[in-house]
């Protein structure tokens, strides 16, 4: 089974990405037979960004998205979104490259489930 999360929003200011990352760790934990593929739109382009530095005690974005990474879940980036805001030639994390929406449309027909947030 494969489950694809698309995010919208930054990864702070809402807790809307946290929640889409704790969902996803989750099943991968809870059911490692399914495939999570995560694609990120708008503002949550900036989630794939590295080096995030939270203050001591709150959730860190690039430590959930490593975990996912970790454990076989593919992360992308939609590349003009990334144009639009600026950010297309900066690195992003291991693991994370941008794409397109054609490679969200395959994703879209190829998954069992699809959660926005």
């Amino acid at each position: 089974m494969k489950t694809l999360f698309i995010l919208n929003d930054a990864p702070y200011g809402t807790e809307k990405a946290y929640n889409a990352f704790r969902m996803a760790m989750a099943l991968q934990k809870e059911h490692p037979s399914v495939e999570v593929l995560i694609f990120l739109m708008a503002d949550a382009v900036t989630c794939a960004l590295p080096n995030q530095s939270t203050p001591q005690g709150y959730y860190n974005i690039e430590r959930m998205l490593k975990a996912v990474l970790h454990k076989g879940g593919q992360v992308k980036t939609c590349g003009t979104c990334a144009d639009a805001r600026g950010i297309r030639d900066l690195p992003l994390m291991d693991g994370i490259e941008h794409s397109t929406m054609s490679q969200l449309t395959q994703w879209t027909v190829e998954a069992d489930k699809v959660l926005t947030f």
